[in-house]
């Protein structure tokens, strides 16, 4: 559960988040939506703890995630464009994350699998395409199996394989119980993965609702 109360993010006069209140729900997919600039990223990366935010509070499954680390441990993040060392081989970012988690439990040899990913382990990540560097994200972002997952443009880059692979383990996650938020340019995709998308603009909720209820919302400010 990850609940946002009053969030306002301003850097310098601009105000990128403007009083935003919002609640992502255990076994929910939630897609966040908007223009280039409506505040999508700064959100996500105020929830991870990237960015502190000017005013209001983010709790994810009871813990102040602006005062206790400890709740970020659960969170797996995909960023749209990941940036991991160039020097290091795919199988060394993977194994790098799992020592700063300090967890033994993972699923990421079941996730290489998945993701076709075992002959490019040995290759330098500067070596790799932009849509393997996104698989290795994904092995990255859902190994641990985490409560709360964040997935920017979870299937940019993907090969239409790869895109469906990381559908179901959307899907799957969202059945085990974690909170799953997405962002996404492609109406389509969330209509068949989100339960509920959230419309941002100028860093305000315009609206918020179901899919086809946002398709209606966009109908209307073209």
């Amino acid at each position: 559960m990850i609940v946002i109360d009053h969030l306002t993010k301003r850097f310098g006069k601009h105000t990128v988040l403007n009083n935003l209140s919002l609640e992502f729900r255990p076994g929910t997919v939630t897609a966040i939506i908007g223009p280039n600039g409506s505040g999508k990223s700064t959100l996500m990366k105020c929830i991870l703890g990237l960015v502190k935010p000017t005013e209001g509070s983010v709790v994810i499954n009871g813990f102040n995630a602006l005062t206790d680390v400890r709740c970020h441990a659960d969170i797996g993040y995909m960023a749209q464009i990941a940036r991991y060392p160039d020097n290091l081989k795919a199988r060394e970012v993977i194994d790098m994350v799992k020592g700063l988690r300090e967890r033994t439990a993972d699923t990421s040899d079941t996730l290489i699998n998945a993701f076709d990913l075992k002959p490019h382990l040995n290759k330098p990540m500067r070596t790799l395409s932009g849509g393997t560097r996104q698989k290795v994200g994904a092995v990255v972002a859902l190994m641990f199996s985490p409560h709360s997952l964040l997935l920017d443009e979870p299937t940019a880059g993907l090969d239409p394989v790869a895109s469906q692979q990381m559908k179901d383990q959307i899907e799957a996650a969202k059945i085990r119980g974690a909170a799953v938020i997405i962002t996404s340019h492609i109406i389509a995709e969330i209509e068949e993965l989100a339960d509920r998308a959230v419309f941002l603009h100028e860093g305000m909720v315009i609206h918020e609702g179901s899919v086809s209820s946002i398709r209606q919302q966009l109908e209307v400010l073209r």
